[in-house]
């Protein structure tokens, strides 16, 4: 199986970016969460910006 990065319908709590993230690399989406807030306090307009473009570039999940 090809394994893509997709923003997920099942796991998401604002745009499925961070879930889709999190099982791209087999981690739990939780802690990608976690880390994604603690970077965020430092740069947050930088990691904004980053969510941002990322809900634009990276596709929906096809599964319902």
């Amino acid at each position: 199986m090809i394994k893509r990065l997709t923003r997920l319908n099942t796991d998401r709590k604002i745009a499925g970016i961070l879930g889709g993230i999190a099982e791209y690399f087999r981690v739990d989406s939780t802690l990608a969460r976690l880390i994604f807030v603690i970077a965020l306090i430092p740069s947050m307009f930088t990691l904004t910006l980053i969510y941002f473009v990322a809900y634009f570039i990276i596709p929906k999940d096809r599964e319902v």
